[in-house]
C-alpha cells in the first residue's frame, strides 16, 4: 500500500477513546482508593520476568455489553475506513482499468522507509486500544493482549488486501497494489505490541510519532490535502526509558519523567510544486514519559499510556544534509 497509517489511526483513535473514556471512567468512581488496589497496567512493569495477571476484586466476571460495545465500535472503524478509501485512495476512475486482478507490489524504498515505519506504529497503537476496550470487558490480560494484536494487525491487513485489487494504468502497470513490505511492518508492529508484555524490558522503548503541517499541506498544495500522503510533516521516533537503561551510578542523577528520543524523518517527498530536495533527517530530542504523572485508577493508566504513543515537543537537534542544528522545539 502506497501511504502511511496516520489517517487511519486518528479515525480509529477519536472513536475508540470515547468508547474507553466512558467505560473506563465507570471503575474509577466504584474505587474507594485507588492508590491501594493494583491497576493492571503491562506498559509500566518493567521488570525481567514475565508480568503475572493481576486481579482485582471489583472485577471478576466478563463484562459482556461493554465487550459488546468494543466489538461493535471494531466493526464500525472497519466500515468507516472502507467508505472512506472507497471516496479516496479505491474510488473508481475512468483514466484507469479495472479488471479485478489482484496485484503485488514492492515498495520497499517508498516514501525512504518513513511509510514502513508508519505501518508497524500504527499496528502497535490500534492494537493498544482495542486490547483496551477488552480489558475494560475484564477479558483476560494475556487473551486481551493477543486478541488486540490480532485485530490491530487484522484491520491494517484488510487495507492492503483490498489494496491489492488496484486498477491498471494505461500502460498495463497497477496504479499500486499488496505490499509485502507493508504487510510485514504490520505484522513487526504487532509483535511489538505482544512482547511488551512477556519481556517488559522491551517498555523501554518506545515507538512514538510526532506531526505538524508541511508548508505543501498548509498551502493547500498536497493532493487531496490528505495527511497520511503528508510525510513532509510526519516524523517517527523510539523513546528511550534513559532512569532503566543508565549504569545506576549515573541514572541516580537522572529524572525518572525524562526520556531521549531517537527520530527519523524525509523532506521534498511529493513537493514538486515546492521543488524541495528529497533527503533524510534524523533526530535526538528528550521526551515526557507519561505514565510519572501522578494520576492514578483504570482511566488515567489507559490515558497516560496512550500518551505515550506520541512524541512531546522537547528540545534537541536535528542531523542532515545541512550539518547539525540545534531546535527548541523538535517535532
Amino acid at each position: 500500500m502506497i501511504k502511511c497509517s496516520i489517517n487511519r489511526i486518528v479515525i480509529l483513535s477519536f472513536l475508540i477513546i470515547i468508547l474507553n473514556i466512558n467505560i473506563l471512567a465507570q471503575y474509577d468512581s466504584l474505587r474507594v482508593n485507588s492508590k491501594k488496589i493494583e491497576s493492571i497496567n503491562y506498559l509500566n512493569q518493567l521488570t525481567s520476568t514475565k508480568q503475572q495477571i493481576l486481579f482485582n476484586p471489583l472485577k471478576k466476571e466478563i463484562n459482556y455489553p461493554i465487550l459488546s460495545g468494543v466489538g461493535l465500535s471494531y466493526g464500525l472503524i472497519i466500515y468507516q475506513i472502507n467508505d472512506y478509501y472507497q471516496n479516496t485512495w479505491w474510488k473508481k476512475n475512468s483514466d484507469f482499468i479495472y479488471d479485478g486482478s489482484f496485484h503485488i507490489v514492492n515498495d520497499w524504498d517508498y516514501a525512504l522507509w518513513l511509510d514502513k515505519l508508519g505501518h508497524a506504529y500504527g499496528t502497535a497503537v490500534i492494537s493498544h486500544f482495542f486490547s483496551s476496550g477488552l480489558l475494560a470487558a475484564n477479558v483476560d490480560q494475556e487473551l486481551a493482549i493477543w486478541l488486540g494484536a490480532i485485530g490491530g494487525f487484522g484491520m491494517q491487513m484488510y487495507v492492503e488486501i483490498q489494496d491489492g485489487y488496484a486498477p491498471l494504468n494505461s500502460d498495463g502497470k497497477p496504479k499500486w497494489g499488496f505490499s509485502p513490505g507493508d504487510a510485514i511492518t504490520d505484522f513487526l508492529g504487532a509483535s511489538y505490541f505482544v512482547a511488551k508484555y512477556y519481556y517488559p524490558y522491551i517498555n523501554n522503548f518506545q515507538l512514538r510519532v510526532s506531526y505538524f503541517p508541511s508548508e505543501a499541506f498548509r498551502n493547500g498544495l498536497k493532493p487531496d490535502n490528505n495527511i497520511s500522503d503528508d510525510y513532509d510533516g510526519q516524523k517517527m521516533w523510539v523513546a528511550f526509558r534513559m532512569k532503566n537503561l543508565l549504569p545506576n551510578d549515573i541514572s541516580k542523577f537522572w529524572p525518572s519523567f525524562l526520556m531521549l528520543s531517537a527520530g527519523y524523518g524525509v523532506t521534498g517527498i511529493g513537493d514538486y510544486a515546492l521543488h524541495k530536495d528529497l533527503q533524510k533527517k534524523f533526530y535526538l530530542a528528550f521526551d515526557f514519559d507519561a505514565s510519572e504523572i501522578p494520576l492514578y485508577g483504570e482511566f488515567w493508566e489507559f490515558i497516560k499510556n496512550t500518551l505515550n504513543y506520541i512524541h512531546f515537543p522537547l528540545p534537541g537537534i536535528e542531523i542532515s544534509n545541512n550539518g547539525i542544528s540545534f531546535l527548541l522545539f523538535a517535532y
